[in-house]
């Protein structure tokens, strides 16, 4: 416990995208061996930045594979199980041989296993496949089949699925490496090039590498053929399925840096200067011994990623790596003046290292990476660059909604703008590793981030989830993930597991030793977490094997952990779980869930929780009571497809969460503004609730009023006569009126803060439906970057007032050089098919997704039954 005490008080900093490899001299085959184990490693190194210098022809390319695949569903006829887990598991093995270090390396069986196969074949016909680009998910486009489990949300994202692509490589890379980047594919992969089995991976959400070099047909046509396998029961959310993340053709010189080769820290901070340590793993794929030179540069990374300032340099010679070996190395330089990484500015650094030979440029690999300090007290919390800072945290699944599993920036960076115009500092990536994109953004955009790895370890939680694997595979997954995310500067706790059913066991407390173990191996600057729901996990002696802890709804036992734990950090690492539908609002007001809910919705109110959980006010009292507790990460920030809780009943029609902040369209909810009230305390803002005032038939009945706003105190007018001004008190964080019998008309609320008028809002009864009114978060797109334009439709009456129930069914319709890729509304019970370009409004809203084909101007217009019709122009560039 001392230990883990001292090392939680250590003042650690740290880095951006990369990762030490091999350790020195590790022994590797020799190239043109049939038996060849591809050293898979994972994730990608950030060569989206402007080059430093023209590249010489055996510098590394590294080229988006995405475009051209042909997809098919199911396995050819007459395989059975051949290619089942089962019996590809030592093939599979072998592929993440580069993490294994606690044991010993599997040694590649040696025949080419699955080459009988018709699809692995190079001559097979694909033509009748369906073409596609990636990143793709094949769940997502339905069709909806209300009786399969709304756990993971009633898509069809089980069974087989192959994929092929054909690409040339020219007579100019004979002399190569390459390599097949896979950012993350749902699941259990197999990959095939030219016939011949090169590797796999069985966990969806990990990142990893294949050596293509032996099987590849320089100067001419090269096929792929990627085999996945998604078996039921294997999650508790919709997992996705497909290859759902990028895919990267890699092309290196003989000699190169490592993949994820390059790990950087920052030992020694201060005003004038900071020292960057560079940690690089050379590889020598030649048949003779290299005496290298390397040159690490350090420069300013600007704002739009493009590389600023030249700010360190340093060259270290007569480095010595044999043939068909690795050696890793150390750099030390010293940045003057450093410019920190923070929220308010995340300023980041790229270092370039440069591998010479005879005064050649033979390999040129590029980091990111941020200098800053974190700090976990037991007392005082979070502290970046040595000031505190609480966590206003939210949990996200990694499912992008009516878009699925499938990466795309600009939609992920659509998320962000929206949780930090919350107030949110913070993202759990729960229950797995995020896409290395999300990370991306975090950094450029200044958040925070828990990266998370496993929703269970030995005891699993479904019949086919991760504890299948965990015992052959957790030390492969967890060092790969960690050297894959370890130079991200927005990363500050590496999460070891979820509510884990192994706590309470007596091989609990063990495994999670190791795997705080190997994490201080890979990165020794981050301390580890887990998400704990077992009250007893606070007091039995797991705890001490986490640096530190993380309680899962109790804040009722946060000053209990602090007596018991004097000297541990501590926070709430899932909290709430509040459920609520946008613009829902049952009466009378009741507290209890199950009194909040109708029609397979739940009440907008904001008072209904499951049993196990809270309403966001019992967290608020329990942090504020218990100053130490360093924040908190919310379930959730977004609705997401599956786990529709309460609701999993037969036949249910819920097909996505109620536990979002915003739901499932990106719209906020009532209770965004409750935290924004809490988390932005400078910001004046009041939110009414309901944000209906259309009730007809409910003339002089009981209508509560809460208000959420950052103001201290505020009042109420109904028709311009004051209801009363109400003042928080202690652990009051919403103003109530509980009396207010409803009239139509105006509701507005004045608040204030010390005395002074602070914001106000304004509900009103709207007319009937009468014009669709459209606008767009990005009226301009890039079409080449898959950039997509999230388009709102408002349904308004004649005033320009939203009408607050309306459910007209919109038709959407694109010309010019564009489509429509999906549409949703938030509502969690509608069945149907995001790619639908018909899309009923819920509660007002209706979302259109639009991406364009080629550059040109695209005019999407929305069109309902007796409303007047919207328009809207986008520009892809």
């Amino acid at each position: 416990m001392r230990a883990i005490n001292k090392f939680m008080e250590m003042v650690v900093v740290y880095a951006t995208n990369g990762g030490a490899g091999a350790p020195p001299c590790r022994r590797r085959r020799p190239l043109d061996s049939t038996l060849y184990a591809a050293l898979a490693t994972v994730g990608l190194m950030a060569t989206s930045l402007a080059p430093v210098s023209a590249a010489a022809p055996d510098v590394r390319e590294r080229l988006s594979l995405d475009a051209g695949w042909h997809f098919t569903q199911g396995d050819p006829a007459g395989i059975g199980n051949e290619l089942s887990y089962t019996n590809m598991k030592p093939w599979m093995m072998s592929t993440a041989n580069a993490f294994v270090k606690d044991g010993e390396p599997v040694a590649r069986p040696g025949n080419n296993t699955g080459a009988d196969v018709d699809y692995v074949q190079r001559h097979f016909r694909d033509a009748g496949w369906e073409s596609l680009n990636l990143p793709h998910d094949w769940g997502i486009k339905g069709p909806f089949n209300t009786n399969d489990p709304g756990e993971t949300g009633k898509l069809p994202c089980w069974g087989v699925g192959w994929y092929r692509k054909h690409f040339d490589i020219p007579l100019s890379d004979a002399n190569r490496r390459i390599y097949l980047d896979v950012d993350g594919a749902m699941s259990y992969a197999n990959v095939w090039l030219n016939g011949h089995y090169v590797g796999g991976w069985p966990y969806g959400y990990a990142s990893w590498e294949l050596d293509l070099t032996p099987y590849i047909n320089v100067a001419g046509d090269n096929v792929l053929a990627v085999r996945l396998d998604n078996p039921k029961e294997s999650s508790r959310w919709y997992p996705g399925a497909g290859i759902y993340r990028n895919v990267w053709l890699v092309k290196t010189g003989p000699i190169h840096i490592a993949h994820w080769g390059t790990y950087i820290t920052t030992p020694e901070i201060h005003a004038k200067a900071a020292t960057v340590d560079v940690r690089f793993t050379v590889n020598n794929d030649s048949r003779s011994d290299a005496r290298l030179s390397v040159k690490n540069e350090v420069y300013a990374l600007r704002a739009d990623g493009r590389i600023g300032r030249h700010v360190a340099s340093i060259t270290s010679n007569n480095l010595n790596v044999a043939a068909h070996e690795s050696g890793t190395f150390e750099s030390q330089l010293h940045v003057g003046h450093p410019k920190l990484w923070s929220l308010q500015q995340p300023q980041q650094y790229v270092a370039v290292t440069t591998i010479q030979q005879d005064g050649k440029n033979i390999d040129t690999y590029q980091t990111p990476f941020g200098i800053r300090t974190i700090q976990f007290t037991a007392d005082k919390g979070f502290l970046l660059n040595g000031e505190h800072v609480r966590l206003n945290g939210i949990c996200d699944h990694s499912d992008l909604g009516a878009l699925g599993m499938a990466v795309n920036v600009s939609a992920l960076e659509r998320q962000i703008e929206i949780l930090k115009e919350m107030g949110c500092n913070a993202i759990r990536t729960s229950h797995n590793p995020p896409a290395p994109e999300l990370l991306d953004l975090c950094d450029r955009m200044g958040m925070l981030v828990m990266d998370e790895s496993f929703d269970c370890w030995r005891k699993g939680k479904r019949p086919n989830d991760y504890h299948l694997l965990f015992q052959d595979w957790h030390e492969r997954d967890w060092r790969a993930e960690l050297r894959r995310d370890r130079n991200h500067p927005s990363i500050i706790l590496w999460s070891i597991g979820n509510e884990v059913p192994d706590q309470g066991t007596s091989r609990g407390p063990h495994i999670a030793a190791e795997l705080t173990r190997i994490a201080h191996e890979e990165d020794p600057t981050r301390p580890t977490t887990a998400a704990c729901d077992h009250i007893d996990s606070g007091f039995d002696g797991f705890n001490t094997n986490l640096d530190v802890f993380g309680y899962n709804y109790k804040p009722f036992k946060y000053a209990d952990f602090r007596q018991a734990n004097p000297d541990q950090p501590l926070f709430g690492s899932e909290t709430a779980s509040t459920i609520s539908s946008r613009g829902e609002y049952f009466y009378p007001v009741h507290t209890n869930a199950d009194d909040g809910e109708q029609d397979f919705q739940m009440s907008s109110y904001d008072l209904s929780a499951p049993q196990w959980a809270t309403i966001p006010d019992r967290e608020f009292a329990g942090q504020d009571a218990n100053p130490f507790v360093a924040g908190e990460f919310v379930w959730t920030g977004f609705d997401y497809l599956g786990e529709p809780t309460p609701f999993y009943e037969d036949g249910a029609p819920s097909r996505s969460s109620y536990f979002g902040i915003v739901d499932l369209a990106g719209f906020k909810k009532d209770r965004f503004y409750l935290y924004q009230s809490r988390w932005r305390p400078d910001f004046p803002m009041a939110h009414i609730v309901p944000q209906c005032w259309n009730w007809p038939g409910r003339e002089g009945e009981v209508t509560p009023v809460f208000v959420y706003t950052s103001g201290d105190e505020a009042e109420l007018f109904l028709n311009g006569k004051s209801l009363g001004r109400q003042t928080k008190g202690p652990s009051e964080y919403r103003l109530k009126w509980n009396d207010v019998t409803y009239q139509p008309g105006e509701l507005k609320v004045v608040a204030y803060k010390n005395g002074k008028p602070w914001a106000t809002d304004v509900v009103m009864t709207a007319g009937p439906a009468a014009k669709l009114v459209l606008t767009a978060n990005h009226k301009r797109i890039n079409q080449s970057e898959d950039e997509l334009s999230c388009v709102t439709v408002t349904v308004e009456d004649q005033n320009g007032l939203v009408v607050p129930l309306a459910d007209n069914l919109i038709h959407f319709q694109v010309s010019g050089p564009g489509e429509v890729v999906a549409t949703d509304n938030g509502d969690a019970t509608d069945l149907t098919s995001f790619p639908s370009p018909d899309r009923k409004a819920f509660n007002g809203l209706a979302l259109a997704i639009v991406r364009g084909r080629h550059k040109g101007s695209i005019t999407l217009e929305a069109t309902s039954p007796g409303l007047r019709s919207g328009k809207i122009e986008i520009e892809a560039r």
